[in-house]
């Protein structure tokens, strides 16, 4: 026991030894602790970003349910935010009816417009602005296009209205829109036009006598005189000459703006030529082309010498031209003394040869042939024969002269069979090249635009104005002429009077002291 007690007995070498240890024990907590606050830190940075990760789609998913008042899905009416994000099978599910096309649709759209005051006058704004334009057509092509124009920055329309235009139940909703002034084809209007200069002048007298095409042609010629007139009258510095399936894309200004766009020409410019751009149609089914229709055929003028001329066969698809119709454009003109309309494309004056400037990027979108029914509607207005020789008389461009003659011949499978092959763009590959060629281009503006009226209310608002307003009867007074004797024009030169007597005719006997150049008509872009 001795032994073993002695052995357990710690010896001055170990003493000192555990002396030792004992020594240094306090500095190991210290690196423990060290330790452990790195291992936290590294531990937080670590759950961090998942945490936020998981909050996100918590936050994303419980929206989509309703729970978070995002504005965003109040914009939108489904998860597609912008135009053209959406299938053709979905967007063949939601064109709304041809009757409700004023009304809220179920395409996307951006209620930007909702309490805007388009009835401000802008007096403090310039250059001011006017467009003038003939037409016959309905609230659901009309209303789009005056309030698209008036968001860009124009201020002031000259309506001349006739057919479905001029009905009651059309008109007071047009007079009753602020700067909108519509004219009536009256008895004392087409006195009125009958006295004009034009008709002793040589600039248009080819287009007298005859139907359809022509006699719409001198129709907006006399219009556009007037307009000059009343647009002087009211302060209006530019002019343009319109039709209401045409829209101005001031493209190549900052603020999407006609107005910042002409403010810019120098002063010395009296005339500024807008190429135009032909809709692009991707369907046979488009009901509302300014909301439906984004791809665009460029204008030869915005495109290179070689991509234009090496893609034409492509681009043609087997019609007559490069564009369905016209080519060469519209135009603004500054408002001057001596001013005179040159056709419905162009404008003059008696007394100098315009100054004139064509834009480089800004164009004039033209809508024509994008819905079904306008092979028909055509064939419905004009009474000519569906033979090769007679439409001559009656169209000026080729195509409307072919698409005339299928609409009077052809049954309907044929008909539309037809319009897919030369007015539809159905091949995806062709489209696709063309588009990467800068043949083909897509412009969305003027289709948020309007779909942003459409959501905000703008059409029905302007509607239902008028609706609660005056009785129709009472309509004849505020901004409008007179609709009291409406009819025909009466002068025998417009239109269906082919009596070619020397009485009729004392035009041609007259003798001008000055030439001008003959009137510009739709005319065709350059071919091979």
């Amino acid at each position: 026991m001795a032994g073993l007690h002695l052995s357990l007995r710690p010896n001055s070498s170990s003493s000192s030894s555990s002396s030792s240890s004992s020594s240094s024990f306090p500095s190991y907590p210290s690196s423990v602790s060290s330790k452990n606050v790195v291992s936290r830190l590294l531990l937080f940075l670590t759950f961090l970003p998942l945490s936020l990760a998981l909050f996100a789609f918590f936050l994303q998913w419980h929206g989509g349910g309703g729970g978070f008042n995002d504005p965003m899905s109040r914009w939108s009416p489904d998860r597609y935010q912008f135009p053209g994000m959406q299938s053709s099978a979905a967007l063949r599910r939601n064109v709304a009816p041809a009757t409700d096309v004023l009304g809220k649709s179920a395409l996307p759209s951006f209620p930007y417009f909702r309490d805007w005051k388009f009835n401000y006058n802008g007096s403090d704004l310039g250059p001011k602005i006017c467009i003038t334009t003939s037409t016959s057509a309905g609230l659901e092509q009309i209303l789009p296009w005056i309030f698209y124009h008036k968001v860009i920055g124009v201020t002031k329309f000259f309506l001349f209205v006739e057919g479905k235009a001029s009905t009651p139940g059309v008109s007071k909703v047009l007079e009753g829109i602020p700067a909108v002034k519509v004219i009536y084809r009256t008895k004392e209007l087409e006195e009125q036009q009958a006295k004009s200069r034009i008709w002793n002048e040589s600039w248009l007298s080819s287009f007298f006598y005859k139907p359809c095409n022509f006699e719409l042609f001198v129709k907006q010629s006399l219009n556009m005189e007037m307009a000059i007139v009343m647009a002087r009258d009211a302060g209006m510095e530019w002019i343009f000459h319109l039709d209401t399936d045409e829209l101005v894309h001031p493209a190549g200004s900052r603020e999407y703006s006609v107005r910042e766009l002409l403010s810019d020409i120098p002063a010395n410019v009296d005339m500024v030529i807008f190429p135009n751009y032909e809709s692009s149609i991707e369907r046979d089914d488009v009901k509302e082309p300014f909301s439906e229709v984004s791809m665009f055929k460029k204008n030869y003028d915005h495109l290179p010498r070689e991509t234009y001329f090496g893609n034409y066969k492509e681009a043609t698809r087997g019609n007559p031209n490069y564009f369905l119709t016209y080519g060469n454009g519209k135009s603004a003109a500054r408002i001057q003394n001596h001013l005179r309309p040159n056709g419905a494309h162009r404008w003059h004056n008696y007394m100098k040869i315009p100054n004139e400037i064509k834009l480089d990027e800004a164009a004039v979108l033209h809508y024509t042939y994008s819905k079904y029914s306008d092979l028909t509607s055509r064939r419905d207005r004009c009474g000519c024969k569906p033979t090769k020789d007679d439409v001559k008389r009656c169209f000026m461009l080729e195509f409307d002269r072919a698409a005339f003659i299928i609409a009077s011949t052809a049954t309907e499978e044929e008909m539309l069979r037809w319009y897919q092959e030369h007015v539809v763009w159905m091949n995806k590959e062709m489209k696709l090249k063309l588009l990467r060629k800068g043949i083909l281009t897509r412009i969305y503006a003027p289709m948020v635009i309007i779909q942003g009226l459409r959501e905000s209310g703008v059409f029905t608002l302007a509607i239902a104005g008028a609706l609660s307003t005056t009785s129709v009867s009472s309509v004849q007074t505020g901004n409008s002429s007179s609709r009291a004797d409406q009819g025909r024009i009466s002068t025998t030169k417009i239109g269906g009077n082919r009596d070619f007597h020397a009485t009729a005719r004392k035009i041609l006997d007259i003798k001008e002291l000055v030439t001008y150049p003959a009137a510009v008509p739709p005319l065709s872009p350059p071919g091979l």
